[in-house]
């Protein structure tokens, strides 16, 4: 850990724009996809997807108003 804190603190050099160099951006990059991996290999629960599934149908009275639009 005190390796890690001693790269994130180092100096930039003279006319850099500074910010993590690249070994740490690749390590935070390792350990997002490792922790989100899982997450995303979960899927959507049934219960989310009825809803979005819902949603997307349109309402009865909604469908009407739609198709006598496109018919003017």
């Amino acid at each position: 850990m005190a390796e890690f804190k001693a790269n994130t603190m180092k100096k930039s050099a003279p006319g850099s724009k500074g910010g993590l160099n690249q070994e740490i951006q690749a390590r935070i990059g390792h350990q997002l996809r490792a922790m989100y991996d899982d997450v995303v290999r979960q899927g959507v629960p049934d219960r989310f997807a009825e809803l979005i599934k819902r949603l997307d149908e349109p309402q009865q009275g909604e469908a009407a108003a739609v198709d006598s639009e496109r018919r003017d």
